[in-house]
């Protein structure tokens, strides 16, 4: 998933659940848990404080709040923070070998959160913040971790869930990476909150409204132009409808003025549920979709390795269907409303030759098998060197031309190794 969506996640899962929660242990009599050492007054370290006492020091409800709504964005995309690795090392295969590694597991999770949280605590205490226990903050980092790491194993680009003790990489195949559906099921509840405060019944919150809903009908359409503009693009009465869903839902809460009555938490806790319930669809159309894909692999007859139904935007109408077998890989575009069979390309192997074999030798090209699960290969020869590409057709595969992550190996005619890198469309 994008790191824009993630974050977005995060602090909607920060504004549902441990915002209020940081509110009532800030609001309790029992502060001294809640300062740091330092900056408690003489002689006081421990027991009880009167609300009172340190009218100055103590954290408000509103501030711890904000420490908890921080803390779940930044936990949400801290796992991205692994693309640094890559420009350390300097491996032309960085992507492949530490993306989605380490920081995206439920392994290591339990450790980071707790990093994360006593380097906030510690930056806290620098600049003279008061900030929430540590105990407190640990859960809300691991929170918005363990966000990021559902998010990215639906999607079916491979996340390392159980590294160090298993460098798998798992997948769900729900979601496209880029899913601007579960992006504004995340989104709006959180801009629903700020348009229905009760301080704005006085009608600058339905101006609020009139104005969100003109970015949001805005962002569709550069989402519908930037579709079309790669060749995935949906009708414009699906842009149409999209402009209408979005004012019923800024517009419809004003009536009665019923919006108004639902906490920042109701609204985010909203969206948290039709989060889970949007992923619960898109396993009931990933379900069907590799029934379809089972059900060409039996009538053909087909000796599989693997098959998979991979989302294909722009909705969970669409899917691809993948099979890979030992001379190749059979692709096609799945139309869930459709009743009639997909048709299948086929996607054939060369033959094998002493090139392949020599390719599949390379420690460069055995990690990118190891992160490929729909490869195939192609062998010819080029300005008189002997060059194998291999391609996942995980990704946009086409007829013409390389598609995304492929692997190109040229050989001399002495059989040595002359270049390996990524082909650049």
């Amino acid at each position: 998933m994008d790191t824009i969506t993630h974050a977005v996640a995060g602090a909607l899962i920060g504004k549902a659940v441990f915002s209020d929660w940081a509110g009532r242990y800030a609001g309790a009599a029992e502060v001294s848990e809640w300062m740091s050492p330092s900056l408690l007054p003489n002689g006081a370290t421990s027991g009880v404080l009167a609300e009172e006492s340190l009218p100055e020091q103590r954290l408000s409800a509103r501030g711890a709040g904000r420490f908890a709504i921080f803390a779940t964005t930044l936990g949400s995309i801290f796992p991205d923070s692994d693309v640094m690795f890559g420009w350390v090392e300097g491996s032309n295969l960085a992507t492949l070998e530490l993306h989605r590694g380490w920081t995206h597991s439920f392994v290591c999770m339990p450790l980071l959160a707790l990093l994360l949280a006593a380097l906030t605590r510690w930056v806290a205490r620098k600049i003279g913040w008061v900030a929430p226990p540590l105990s407190f903050l640990t859960m809300a980092f691991a929170a918005g971790i363990a966000s990021h790491i559902v998010l990215d194993l639906v999607t079916s680009f491979g996340t390392m869930i159980w590294s160090p003790i298993s460098n798998v990489r798992a997948t769900l195949d729900l979601a496209f990476i880029l899913d601007f559906v579960m992006s504004a099921i995340v989104l709006l509840p959180q801009l629903a909150a700020q348009v229905y405060q009760p301080k704005k019944r006085d009608g600058s919150g339905r101006r609020r409204a009139l104005e969100f809903w003109g970015i949001t009908s805005g962002g569709a359409v550069v989402v519908w132009w930037l579709a079309r503009s790669v060749g995935v693009g949906f009708s414009p009465w699906v842009l149409a409808v999209t402009t209408m869903v979005f004012a019923l839902f800024f517009f419809l809460p004003a009536a009665r003025g019923w919006g108004f009555k639902v906490s920042r938490a109701g609204w985010c806790r909203g969206g948290v549920v039709a989060l889970v319930a949007y992923l619960g669809l898109c396993a009931l159309a990933h379900n069907r979709a590799l029934e379809r894909v089972e059900e060409f692999a039996e009538s053909q007859g087909l000796k599989v390795e693997t098959m998979g139904a991979l989302p294909a935007p722009p909705s969970l109408r669409f899917w691809t269907g993948l099979v890979r077998t030992p001379a190749g890989v059979y692709q096609s575009r799945i139309n869930l409303l459709s009743s009639e069979l997909p048709a299948y390309d086929f996607f054939a192997d060369s033959p094998p030759n002493p090139w392949i074999d020599a390719a599949q030798q390379l420690g460069a090209v055995k990690t990118y098998l190891w992160f490929a699960r729909f490869p195939i290969f192609r062998t010819f020869e080029e300005n008189g060197r002997a060059v194998v590409e291999m391609s996942d057709l995980r990704f946009f595969a086409q007829r013409r031309g390389p598609t995304a992550f492929t692997y190109r190996v040229e050989f001399d005619a002495h059989g040595n190794v002359m270049t390996q890198k990524w082909v650049r469309e």
